[in-house]
């Protein structure tokens, strides 16, 4: 009976040592939250970019104001010249949440540390405009 004491008792012990788990939205190296979230982070933060990933023709038609457009099919393993600074924030959006998570993950596989997505401009409640940057 005391062995079995000792063994449960170390076995509570042990488990508190296991790996803390993720930051509350954090996968892949990027937070992810909602359009509501995103906006009280634009609201608070002066120093972000606002990256629409989808298509030049997608973004003329209609996108989120200030934002610069950048296609997720662009994005892969080189270096990105209208993102100079890793460690600035920038969120991330598309059209419905799949290709702002996928350029998310890639743009945390380049080094970019402050990545956060949001989903789609389909669930966009606040302003969009159309035409080039």
């Amino acid at each position: 009976m005391k062995k079995l004491l000792l063994f449960l008792i170390l076995a509570v012990i042990l488990s508190g040592c296991s790996a803390a788990p993720e930051e509350s939205g954090t996968k892949n190296g990027y937070r992810q939250v909602t359009a509501e979230e995103a906006i009280a982070i634009m609201d608070g933060e002066e120093n972000y970019i606002l990256l629409d990933v989808r298509t030049r023709e997608e973004y003329e038609n209609a996108h989120i104001p200030g934002a610069i457009c950048i296609p997720n099919e662009t994005i892969g393993t080189e270096e990105i010249p209208a993102l100079p600074d890793k460690d600035q924030l920038i969120l991330v959006y598309c059209r419905s949440g799949n290709r702002s998570k996928q350029a998310s993950e890639k743009l945390a596989a380049l080094g970019y540390t402050h990545v956060v997505e949001f989903g789609g401009i389909m669930d966009w409640p606040g302003d969009t405009v159309s035409g080039g940057e």
